[in-house]
C-alpha cells in the first residue's frame, strides 16, 4: 500500500480511537483533529527511512524539548514512519523500531514498549530499556495495568500520575516503587482483523502525556500494527516457502535413493532420517547433499 494512503487511512484511525477512547477514566472530548498543526513544530521528525539520532538509555531525550521540525507537515513524517517500519527485514526489527520510533517522536516519552499476546499470555518482545520492560513485567504478575486494559477494554488509556492511580491498585504504586514511572500511555495494537496487543509509552514526569502526545501516538500505533501484521505476514510466507523448498529437496532425495539402492520409499526415508541423526544435522541438509552428489553423506561411525 504507498505510504499516501497509509499515512490517511491511520490519520482517520486515529480520529476515531481517540474519539472513542477512555483516557483519565472518560472520553475524550471531540475530536483531536485540531491539534495536527501543533505536532509539526513538537515532533520535528525527520526520519526517510531512518532513525536521525541514537538512543541513549541512561540519559533519554526528553521528546517535548526537541527542536522544530522543517515543516514539511505532519503526513509527509509520518510517510517516513510508514518507510522506516517497511524497511526492517524481520518481525523482531519491526517491533524494535517501532518501540524506538515512539520514543523519538512522541512527546513526553521516555520509555516505551511492545506488548505481544502469544498463546494467550502478554510479553514483552521490544523494548528500548530495561524500564519499560520492567513496568510491563509488573502488569503482567499483577495481572492488570493500562496496557492490558487497552487490550481488552478500550482503545486508548492515560494515566497522569500512576502514584495516585486508583484503576490498577496491585500495578500502579509498584510500577511507581520499582521504576519511577508517572505517566503511561497504552495503545491496543490492531487491525480490523485482529488485535496483536499494546503499546506502552513511558515517562518520568506526571501529566506528561498532553492531546497532542495522544493525537501522535494514535497515528503511529495504526502505523505500527499495520507494519506489523505486514512483517508477520512476511515472515510466515519465508516459512511456508522454505517448507515447500525442503519438503521438495528430500523428495528428490528419496527418488535418487529408491532408483540407487533398489530400496522402497519408506526406506530411503529411514536413510536420510539415520544419517541426519547420525550427523546432527537437519533433515533438509542431508537431502541437498543426496540431490547435489548422488551420495548419501558418510555418517561419523563409519
Amino acid at each position: 500500500m504507498p505510504s499516501d494512503r497509509i499515512a490517511a487511512r491511520t490519520a482517520d484511525v486515529a480520529r476515531i480511537q481517540a474519539d472513542r477512547s477512555k483516557l483519565d477514566g472518560s472520553a475524550v472530548d471531540g475530536m483531536i483533529e485540531d491539534s495536527m498543526s501543533a505536532q509539526e513544530s513538537a515532533t520535528g521528525l525527520h526520519l526517510n527511512g531512518t532513525l536521525t539520532r541514537s538512543l541513549d538509555v541512561a540519559n533519554p531525550q526528553d521528546t517535548a524539548q526537541r527542536e522544530p521540525g522543517d515543516g514539511s507537515g505532519l503526513a509527509g513524517q509520518f510517510a517516513g514512519v510508514a518507510r522506516a517500519l517497511e524497511a526492517e527485514p524481520t518481525v523482531e526489527a519491526t517491533l524494535q523500531r517501532i518501540v524506538e520510533v515512539a520514543r523519538l517522536i512522541v512527546p513526553g516519552c521516555h520509555h516505551a514498549g511492545i506488548t505481544l499476546l502469544r498463546r494467550g499470555r502478554p510479553e514483552t518482545p521490544a523494548a528500548t530499556d530495561d524500564v519499560s520492560a520492567a513496568v510491563d513485567a509488573v502488569q503482567y504478575e499483577a495481572g492488570e495495568g493500562p496496557c492490558l486494559s487497552a487490550i481488552v477494554e478500550a482503545d486508548v488509556f492515560r494515566t497522569g500520575d500512576l502514584a495516585r492511580e486508583a484503576r490498577w491498585p496491585r500495578f500502579s504504586r509498584p510500577a511507581v516503587e520499582c521504576t519511577g514511572v508517572r505517566s503511561v500511555l497504552a495503545y491496543r495494537l490492531f487491525t480490523e482483523d485482529d488485535t496483536f496487543g499494546a503499546l506502552n509509552l513511558y515517562s518520568r514526569e506526571r501529566n506528561a502525556f498532553d492531546h497532542d502526545a495522544v493525537a501522535v501516538g494514535s497515528i503511529l500505533t495504526a502505523h505500527a500494527a499495520l507494519a506489523f501484521a505486514r512483517a508477520r505476514e512476511r515472515a510466515q510466507i519465508s516459512g511456508l516457502e522454505q517448507a515447500v523448498a525442503s519438503n521438495r529437496a528430500i523428495g528428490m532425495a528419496i527418488g535418487i535413493l529408491m532408483a540407487m539402492r533398489r530400496v522402497g520409499q519408506e526406506e530411503a526415508f529411514d536413510l536420510l532420517r539415520t544419517v541426519s541423526q547420525r550427523t546432527n544435522r537437519r533433515l533438509r541438509e542431508i537431502a541437498d547433499d543426496v540431490v547435489h552428489t548422488g551420495q548419501l553423506p558418510e555418517s561419523p561411525d563409519k
